[in-house]
């Protein structure tokens, strides 16, 4: 009679110790883009490439971005971190930067050389 009590009691810790581990897991899962920071990737851009018209369209992703920046000018970025935008280049050598940053102060810079 006395180690069903035991029993009970030691089935209710086991699985008290379950649900915190799958809420601690399940946290850490939601959370894992902030710990990660933000990164810039998928963009429509080969350094090194020799670009033969003037107007060229950016795009890629940023994703966890907060503020993103197209040499030196800040553009704008939906919910899904895409983002899309037209520069000029001019003639000869162009150094093309894309800076993105969270609200957290993580920042990720690319540039991409390009020759027109």
């Amino acid at each position: 009679m006395s180690t069903e009590p035991t029993n009970k009691r030691i089935l209710k810790m086991m699985g008290l110790a379950v649900f915190f581990l799958i809420i601690i897991f399940y946290g850490i899962y939601r959370s894992q883009n902030l710990i990660t920071g933000v990164k810039i990737r998928d963009v429509n851009i080969v350094d090194g490439t020799k670009i033969t018209e003037s107007i060229m369209n950016i795009a890629g992703n940023a994703k966890n971005a907060n503020k993103l920046y197209l040499n030196g000018r800040e553009i704008s970025v939906d919910q899904s971190g895409n983002f899309k935008e037209t520069i000029a280049l001019l003639s000869g050598y162009n150094v093309v930067n894309i800076k993105a940053s969270d609200k957290f102060g993580n920042v990720d810079e690319k540039n991409y050389k390009l020759v027109y």
